[in-house]
């Protein structure tokens, strides 16, 4: 679409649509991502439209989308150990920068007997799923970088290893949230008979964190329930009522 992409200029051109597609009087909600521009772009939209054959006349129009914001929940708790990500992040783009490192790389891991054959992948900043997968990669790699290390003197990113351990230890934790987050990017089925369950399950989950003895996984829990509470503190009951219906 043109720019700018103002809440005005995005709101026109989802209502042209809407319309064109002759779908405007069969609306129920819109999802979006949690951004100011789109909160104002819904409140625009709402104005243009009957809200009578709406749930709940039209309360539950702008639905805040789950993947966002477990997206913004995990990157709180992700800053408990930015140092190390960081860190990690670094050795990943050194030694993916160039053939030869790569070549480097692959050969220090034949020396070492290894035989995963996942490629290291550098992430996203924005989107933490694909910091989870830098990560989980990198730490079957853990031997490689220390290697290297000891050959490569321009290589100076190598995370210490009571980094390295948090890292993994948080992955761990985490990876009920990718596979969350994969389930919630769903296309080709039906999401919101999925949501009350699990977001429920995260909710308990993060509740067990909270009594780690560990003092970063503490900090982490904590930082990812603020945020929680923020969008999920109170879920309604109709939302509620997907979890019951046959999603066909």
């Amino acid at each position: 679409m043109p720019a700018p992409h103002s809440a005005e200029v995005m709101c026109n051109e989802l209502y042209d649509c809407l319309m064109d597609w002759n779908i405007d009087r069969k609306l129920s909600s819109v999802t979006a991502d949690n951004c100011a521009a789109n909160d104002s772009m819904i409140a625009l939209l709402l104005g243009k439209f009957s809200t009578s054959s709406m749930i709940m006349g039209g309360k539950f129009f702008h639905m805040r989308c789950c993947a966002h914001i477990l997206n913004l929940i995990v990157r709180d708790g992700l800053s408990v150990i930015q140092k190390g990500v960081e860190k990690i992040r670094d050795s990943v783009h050194y030694w993916t920068a160039t053939p030869a490192r790569v070549e480097k790389f692959e050969n220090a891991k034949k020396q070492l007997g290894i035989k995963e054959t996942k490629n290291l992948v550098l992430d996203c900043k924005t989107r933490w799923n694909s910091t989870y997968l830098m990560l989980s990669t990198a730490l079957l790699y853990k031997n490689v970088f220390d290697r290297l290390k000891e050959r490569e003197r321009n290589y100076t990113s190598l995370p210490s290893e009571s980094e390295w351990n948090l890292s993994k230890l948080m992955c761990e934790y985490l990876k009920s949230f990718y596979k969350l987050t994969e389930l919630f990017s769903g296309t080709r089925y039906p999401t919101s008979n999925l949501f009350f369950a699990k977001i429920c399950e995260i909710r308990l989950s993060m509740n067990a964190w909270l009594q780690s003895p560990i003092e970063g996984v503490k900090n982490m829990a904590t930082k990812m329930i603020a945020k929680y509470d923020k969008y999920w503190d109170v879920i309604h009951g109709v939302l509620v009522v997907g979890t019951l219906l046959d999603p066909r």
